[in-house]
């Protein structure tokens, strides 16, 4: 054994079963056992009785603003906030200025990740040059850079263009990489800030309906189906959305989807006071669909969890709620919330935690290194969760350089108290670097 081994103590595998010991020598689990002993001269040993192990978790839809907002984020304090929250690789979305939509960029947002080192940053590439839902781009290039870009999506906007899409589906298939959609079909959402319902009338707020995000859907199912590609939908939002999903998988189309903890808690109920923190795309729902993405998650209708993480700026929300630009940060929340809406009132187990927020997001896009089973000779990319702690949301104690959290002053139980990247510790007891 060398210096860069640890030794986690009592810990349960996925919740489950007697505590047992776990120790990690060179980035990978190197035994599994109870009353293992090691020499403290060359061996970390961290306490953690009764607390949770789970593989560490992949976040398929992450916003780190750089390159060109680095003022609301950069890939060290958005890299800080993943590791404080449990996550061991994150995507980040190709909406940064300049935009995504070459190697350029996305091996340089590969190589800064690195060079942090707290998570594996993986970037995600353009569909289209610029967003601009006209021209695709060179995925082949990006996919084949040293940043092995291996999804595509021009989230913040949706490719709404019917024979773009198919193209880009024709093209992602060749290549084997994803095309993950924001469904938002732009000319049923001119102006819309809210849900349109009755909370949105009351409020005077122009409406979001539902039909925006389910049109999309149902048409994006069709092409990849055509296609014979696979098409993963960003934030889906809506009971509609479920229902087409479960559509789509009953006919043998490889769609997958993620919801947001955010739409999982929260619904357009709080928008009564105008708070430009409650303010993102797509909307916050009513408390039906709400329910029926929980259940829908429960039951593996939708595949994974995603945050949606989406800094901004005091000035870009703290405004008229119409002029809020929309978007929350999700990364340190993400778990406390899965288990608030989804372990406490037994709609998921902690093994069940590990599918949704980690193996099942790995194996989506194809990563060979993350979400693997807590087993010896696996890589060490962990998350340690203390079931029974309960916490505070203060958007001002967050690793991120902005603090528009929903959560705001909220207690939400479990905290991550250890994240490991092959065996490097990450964070622990709420630091990052740990």
């Amino acid at each position: 054994m060398n210096q860069s081994s640890v030794l986690i103590k009592g810990v349960r595998l996925y919740g489950e079963g007697d505590p047992v010991d776990v120790l990690v020598t060179d980035g990978q689990i190197a035994e599994i056992g109870t009353g293992l002993v090691a020499d403290l001269d060359l061996v970390e040993v961290i306490d953690a009785e009764g607390q949770v192990l789970l593989p560490g978790f992949v976040d398929l839809h992450t916003h780190l603003r750089e390159p060109g907002r680095e003022y609301t984020e950069t890939i060290e304090t958005g890299s800080a906030a993943a590791a404080l929250g449990g996550f061991t690789a994150v995507f980040a979305m190709a909406n940064t200025d300049p935009v995504a939509d070459s190697p350029v960029v996305t091996d340089h947002v590969w190589k800064r990740g690195r060079d942090v080192g707290l998570v594996d940053v993986h970037p995600v590439g353009a569909v289209t040059v610029g967003l601009e839902g006209k021209k695709l781009t060179e995925m082949g290039l990006m996919a084949q850079g040293a940043a092995q870009v291996r999804m595509f999506s021009d989230d913040g906007k949706c490719v709404d263009d019917p024979l773009i899409m198919r193209r880009a589906l024709e093209y992602a298939s060749g290549l084997g990489v994803l095309i993950a959609q924001h469904a938002e079909e732009p000319r049923l959402t001119v102006d819309a800030v809210a849900h349109e319902g009755p909370n949105a009338a009351r409020l005077g707020l122009a409406g979001w309906p539902r039909s925006a995000e389910e049109s999309i859907v149902a048409r994006d199912a069709i092409l990849a189906r055509d296609a014979g590609a696979r098409v993963h939908i960003c934030h889906a939002s809506t009971a509609g959305t479920v229902e087409l999903i479960k559509w789509a998988k009953a006919q043998g189309i490889s769609i997958t989807a993620e919801v947001t903890p955010h739409h999982l808690l929260l619904d357009d109920s709080r928008l009564a006071d105008y708070d430009g923190r409650n303010r993102v795309n797509p909307p916050l729902r009513e408390a039906s669909d709400a329910e029926a993405l929980r259940q829908a998650l429960a039951d593996g209708v939708i595949d994974c969890v995603a945050t949606d993480h989406a800094p901004h700026a005091e000035h870009e929300k703290m405004c008229e709620f119409a002029h809020a630009r929309p978007g929350m940060l999700g990364l340190q929340t993400a778990l406390s919330v899965v288990v608030e809406t989804m372990v406490t009132p037994g709609l998921l187990s902690w093994r069940d935690v590990a599918r949704v927020m980690s193996e099942a997001p790995a194996a989506i896009v194809g990563l060979p290194d993350q979400g693997r089973p807590l087993a010896v000779g696996e890589p060490a990319n962990l998350t340690v969760v203390n079931a029974d702690a309960t916490w505070t949301v203060q958007g001002t104690d967050l690793a991120s350089r902005s603090d528009n959290t929903p959560y705001e002053s909220m207690t939400l139980p479990a905290t991550v108290t250890l994240t490991m990247l092959r065996g490097k510790i990450t964070a622990r007891d709420g630091q990052s670097p740990a």
